[in-house]
């Protein structure tokens, strides 16, 4: 059965079989057969690594510039701030206890996450995709793109208690995890958990630097405020050490789409350990009941270029019905709507120690009609990116 209309329904506790029937299907499914194959096999050859990966960096930094994001200039600043030999020394992880999905390339870079130049560029390949996905609000679209998580989770009930703790889980260089310390202002701690160490160390480093942004005729893309409350950790967001019911709210932004769904629900169950009864975790992702990236998976040959740099973004397209499930037996109240017009936002409260109430889970993504709550008002891949004057 498929939800198309706000739907509330209660979930006996330990009746995990009732949730399949009640969240609902992903719409597109993978493509197979001798096309794909051909794709598949085109992708993993040198041709696209030496030729066509270039190509489209030079595609994006080509963007950034043309919107006032400085990428070369940027890029060569942080450079000069970070001395590469500190990771040898910083490094809280040991190589060996990475695990194997971590380890794949990602996003066009051959070590993934475990390399500086995914660190040193991550902030300003976001900003530069916010500009190209979002052409009216040009170097600000970025920051429009996130606003709709905010707007989303404050309409699902987000909440942080004085004095709480915030998690947030695969910070990467705390883009996000700056926003929520800026966001909760009476949140005691905000503490940002990212397995790359390289990502951990260009954080720190932005924190202690804050730089203004060129906008502000400053060196970075974003102006960063210093901020004590803020802890960049190294760590497993699987396994983060923490006490059990310490934490008050769990964020997990953009991160799932990126683990096999096994890894996800895992960092799911350690959210549920960690947080404190009453604590939330706010989740958003890619939506792929959606039209936009219904649409987008149906089309071989786009998809399969975009998970060429995504390794587990089929897997997590297959999963997305599994990871709800999960989350749905194990927190007492889940809240689920439609964030942008490709991804929604997911607010689980966990209910109190040994209780035996009744789960409640509201989904609101879809109109009464069946239409998504939300227009698709990104750039279409294959539209061209004229410059925002």
């Amino acid at each position: 059965m498929k939800i198309i209309a706000c739907v509330i329904f209660s979930i006996a506790i330990g009746c995990s079989n009732g949730l399949s029937s009640t969240l609902q299907e992903s719409k597109a499914k993978p493509r197979s057969g001798i096309l794909q194959g051909l794709l598949d096999v085109a992708l993993k050859s040198p041709l696209w690594k030496s030729v066509l990966v270039p190509q489209a960096r030079a595609n994006i930094v080509k963007t950034a510039e043309a919107n006032g994001i400085r990428w070369n200039d940027c890029l060569e600043w942080i450079k000069e701030q970070v001395d590469p030999n500190e990771i040898l020394h910083n490094n809280e992880i040991d190589e060996n206890e990475y695990p194997a999905y971590y380890k794949r390339p990602f996003h066009a870079y051959e070590n993934g996450n475990l390399c500086w130049d995914a660190a040193f560029e991550q902030e300003i390949a976001s900003r530069a995709v916010g500009a190209r996905n979002f052409p009216t609000y040009g170097e600000k679209g970025e920051d429009a793109f996130r606003s709709a998580f905010d707007e989303a989770l404050f309409s699902l009930g987000a909440k942080c208690p004085s004095g709480g703790t915030i998690l947030d889980f695969g910070c990467g260089t705390g883009t996000g995890t700056r926003r929520l310390a800026a966001r909760w202002l009476d949140a005691s701690k905000i503490i940002g958990i990212d397995l790359s160490p390289y990502y951990i160390v260009v954080g720190r480093k932005l924190l202690e630097l804050a730089p203004k942004s060129v906008l502000e005729n400053g060196d970075w893309v974003t102006t960063i405020r210093q901020d004590d409350r803020i802890d960049l950790r190294v760590g497993d967001a699987t396994n983060t050490g923490l006490p059990d019911n310490s934490v008050s709210v769990v964020n997990v932004g953009l991160v799932v789409h990126e683990l096999p769904i096994e890894a996800a629900c895992s960092l799911c169950d350690e959210a549920l350990r960690v947080l404190k009864p009453g604590g939330q975790l706010w989740l958003y992702e890619m939506d792929f009941d959606s039209p936009g990236f219904s649409k987008q998976r149906s089309n071989p040959l786009l998809f399969s270029l975009i998970r060429s740099t995504e390794p587990w973004l089929d897997i997590y397209a297959d999963g997305c019905d599994a990871l709800r499930e999960h989350i749905c037996s194990k927190f007492e109240t889940i809240r689920i709507t439609a964030a942008t017009g490709r991804h929604y936002a997911l607010v689980a409260t966990k209910g109190p120690l040994n209780s035996n109430a009744v789960r409640t889970v509201e989904d609101m993504r879809f109109k009464p009609d069946g239409t998504y709550s939300k227009d698709d008002t990104h750039l279409k891949t294959w539209e061209s990116k004229d410059k925002v004057v």
